[in-house]
């Protein structure tokens, strides 16, 4: 364990050094949910939908998680690179454990996400948002959560695809669906029943309408702990399909 923990932080310092000398890789991937706030947020401004609360406590939830879905998703192309560039066959010759690859990998990605949401947050929160605290640090654990599987998945199918015009289309594939029956923007309530019956084979659903409850002060409800099941057996899914990709591809 030890061993474990030491060479998952040597790989998370890599990284995280890389990103640091990257001022535009830290704020650019915030850009677009910053978009959403500014364009889309005020045409819902006053508007109340039922126990989500305001509009605010309606979109920023979401925003949250479209930044942790599509940054995540597309992690997997910094590997490929790194495959091309010969990274990944020298990280291979070394005794660091696989798990520890993937796992520094995921954590930078979710610190990168995390303060890209805080900034989200602070920008929305200037604009009316108004939250409490314990669902605010809630919404950042499930953007957290949801950073470290997809980043998995997306760097377990990196390590399978040579190009990126292989992995490109494959993410966009997943990801747009998930973006639109998950109900992002708005409650899939809001839409007709076959919608909404739909958008439960997405887990991103049960990970949105837990948010969105803990924005408006809502702790102990059913969203919530069907949230908190969904998000946590599909990391853990994520991480061991990730884990053993890595071991079968020798990285």
């Amino acid at each position: 364990m030890t061993a474990l923990l030491s060479d998952t932080a040597l790989i998370f310092g890599r990284y995280a050094r890389q990103t640091l000398r990257s001022r535009f890789q830290m704020l650019f991937g915030v850009l677009m949910p910053l978009m959403y706030l500014v364009f889309f947020g005020p045409l819902l401004t006053g508007m109340r939908l039922a126990s989500h609360g305001s509009s605010w406590q309606v979109l920023v939830p979401g925003l949250l998680l479209q930044l942790g879905l599509f940054g995540a998703s597309f992690s997997g192309f910094a590997i490929i690179m790194e495959k091309g560039w010969g990274v990944v066959e020298r990280m291979r010759v070394t005794p660091v454990s696989r798990l520890a690859l993937l796992l520094g990998r995921t954590l930078r990605d979710t610190a990168l996400f995390l303060f890209q949401s805080v900034l989200l947050v602070v920008a929305a929160t200037v604009m009316g948002l108004r939250a409490p605290l314990a669902g605010v640090l809630i919404g950042f654990a499930f953007t957290g959560l949801l950073t470290i599987a997809l980043s998995s998945l997306s760097y377990a199918m990196a390590m399978r695809v040579s190009t990126p015009q292989e992995f490109g289309p494959v993410v966009n594939t997943v990801t747009m669906p998930s973006m639109l029956l998950s109900g992002l923007m708005l409650p899939m309530a809001l839409g007709p029943t076959w919608l909404d019956v739909l958008s439960h084979v997405m887990p991103l659903r049960y990970l949105v309408d837990a948010v969105r409850d803990a924005y408006v002060g809502h702790y102990a409800t059913t969203s919530m702990l069907y949230g908190v099941l969904v998000s946590l057996a599909f990391t853990a899914l994520a991480v061991t399909i990730g884990t053993r990709t890595f071991r079968k591809a020798g990285a």
